[in-house]
């Protein structure tokens, strides 16, 4: 019998090591699901598109390699775009094969018709029609080749009797695997760099998710420099852990120090990193900015010299280049102010019998309990906000998150993806109240793809990191209040262990036995609605519309809102 298309992309999968495509069936995807069911591929059922994308996307960081996702037409494949937007902005690399309406009806408003080439162009790197069988196999390998050389997303747009066709012959292409270049800037530009740095008497070095691999040259480069290291979110999992310049994070989740760092620093060093909030780096300081991708250089902030190179690469040829023997008070005060800072967080984390309870001991409690090499998925939200705070990322531990697209529901099917790539490894999803319900109808994906994920739910009530976003603009929150089920007892009922803590003192006991769990386990953890997440800098406006919203909350007659964010927040930071 003759090969067809959907045959034809199979293998081409399986010669480049894919062991998963994640998906829904659907008619017009019906012709290469047959294909996948005699081969070594799994198949990785979800019962919401969005979540076949989000786990894609989580697999893809977890391994580096490609992962795939596929679809049906119209709004089958449509409801991949938030979760291939969510890879395309994290840098992963993510193949997927959005089927489409029968060729001969394109353009007659057929039923379920869209246009996936133009839906998905924005969230990829590269996105095709397949209009004639000759073009599948060199669009295919394209497609590949693009997602794991850009490290983004790759959209192959297939309409449903394409795949029945029969595949054009050719010999047999090398597999599509990701090629390790070596980038260096140049001599001359390692040497403007040196000479900048050297003149530099406080130099702080800014870390982000691009210092993956480099974390020893990192390091190397900020004892010779003798400067902190303060990192953005994406780059906490490789550079804080067994650093001994840390001084932490900065950004609007981060914490006084990291932002101290930078503001006080004469000369920064910005190291793989894209962080996008113009406010927190320093206004008069020289800038270097190091980075693969020459298109993000000076895109947050005017630098003063740009490198196109590898972080580790990079480091490592500019290090023999600079001066030994600095000292530095610079260095000196950022480690004593993030010492206290730490403890201050640290004083918050403790358990003096309130209730609800303090997400910031539940996120403690969770740290302590996991496992060295468990991989942590926080919801954009406040259990990101802890998540950034109080867990420690050892070498062996893994954060993912949607941390630069930011969206909601993204806990519970990054998790998926993770899990899928080793069923032994410990995955923990911090997941909001909000963001599960989202995606609530994936919690039956982890029973029967039999994937031990362990979900601990922040359940406030609300959509609790909106309310902070009102309290700071002056606006009395309106709209953000959920409610909720009971998220264990809704565990339960679909298999999956289901454990409701309302006490601190109950916490211990049940994260112990969630994670002990064979399978998933869900816990339902009632957390303070009142809890603050500060940011290391408070603007005057920030201030201002603050109080403004405390004014507007009593004067709407709701002035016991007050009295619980005092008594949650106030007299526990001022007397602890």
């Amino acid at each position: 019998m003759a090969q067809t298309i959907a045959d034809q992309s199979v293998e081409i999968l399986e010669r480049a090591g894919v062991e998963r495509v994640w998906g829904l069936p659907g008619d017009s995807l019906n012709a290469f699901t047959d294909a996948l069911r005699t081969s070594d591929i799994a198949w990785m059922h979800v019962r919401h598109e969005e979540a076949a994308a989000f786990a894609a996307a989580a697999e893809a960081e977890i391994t580096g390699e490609l992962a795939v996702v596929a679809g049906s037409c119209g709004p089958g494949n449509l409801h991949f775009i938030n979760g291939l937007f969510d890879a395309h902005r994290s840098r992963v690399p993510v193949l997927a094969i959005a089927s489409h309406i029968p060729s001969s009806e394109i353009g007659s408003t057929y039923f379920q018709e869209t246009h996936p080439q133009e839906l998905f162009r924005e969230c990829s790197d590269y996105c095709e029609l397949i209009s004639d069988p000759a073009q599948f196999p060199w669009v295919l390998e394209t497609a590949m080749r693009t997602a794991v050389e850009k490290r983004g997303v790759a959209v192959v747009v297939v309409p449903g009797d394409i795949f029945f066709e029969k595949a054009p012959e050719r010999r047999p292409a090398a597999a599509v695997q990701a090629t390790r270049p070596r980038i260096v800037p140049a001599e001359s530009e390692l040497e403007a760099a040196a000479k900048l740095l050297d003149a530099g008497d406080a130099v702080t070095i800014l870390a982000g998710a691009g210092v993956a691999g480099a974390h020893d040259e990192v390091v190397a480069l900020a004892d010779r420099l003798q400067a902190p290291i303060v990192h953005a979110l994406r780059g906490k999992q490789h550079i804080e852990h067994d650093n001994p310049f840390d001084v932490g994070m900065t950004g609007l989740l981060g914490f006084a120090s990291g932002y101290r760092a930078m503001e006080k620093c004469d000369t920064l060093l910005i190291l793989g990193s894209d962080l996008p909030y113009r406010q927190f780096y320093p206004q008069d300081a020289t800038i270097i900015q190091v980075d693969v991708r020459g298109e993000q250089l000076g895109r947050r902030a005017p630098i003063d010299l740009g490198l196109v190179g590898d972080v580790g690469e990079t480091a490592r040829a500019l290090l023999p280049m600079l001066r030994v023997g600095r000292d530095s008070d610079h260095l000196r005060s950022a480690l004593e102010h993030y010492g206290k800072t730490r403890a201050q967080l640290d004083e918050l984390a403790t358990d003096d019998g309130h209730t609800p309870i303090y997400p910031e001991f539940l996120t403690r409690l969770i740290d302590e309990a996991a496992a060295d090499d468990a991989v942590f998925v926080p919801d954009v939200g406040s259990p990101v906000t802890w998540a950034a705070r109080y867990l420690h990322i050892h070498s062996g531990r893994r954060l993912v998150g949607s941390f630069s697209h930011g969206s909601m529901a993204n806990a519970l099917p990054h998790a998926l993806g993770a899990q899928a790539v080793d069923r032994d490894r410990q995955v923990i999803a911090l997941a909001g109240d909000g963001g599960l319900a989202m995606l609530m109808g994936d919690l039956l994906s982890l029973r029967q793809n039999d994937l031990p994920v362990k979900i601990v739910v922040y359940n406030n009530s609300s959509l609790n990191f909106v309310e902070v976003e009102m309290k700071a603009a002056g606006i009395v929150n309106f709209g953000t209040g959920l409610d909720n089920p009971d998220f264990a007892a809704v565990a339960e009922s679909v298999g999956i262990t289901g454990i409701r803590v309302d006490e601190p003192g109950q916490l211990r006991g049940a994260l112990k036995r969630a994670l002990s769990e064979p399978g998933p386990a869900l816990i339902d953890v009632a957390v303070a609605r009142q809890e603050l997440s500060i940011p290391p800098s408070i603007s005057a406006a920030q201030a201002k519309g603050f109080a403004l919203y405390a004014l507007r909350t009593v004067m709407s007659g709701r002035g016991d809102e007050l009295l619980d964010l005092a008594d949650t927040n106030v007299w526990r930071r001022l007397f602890h």
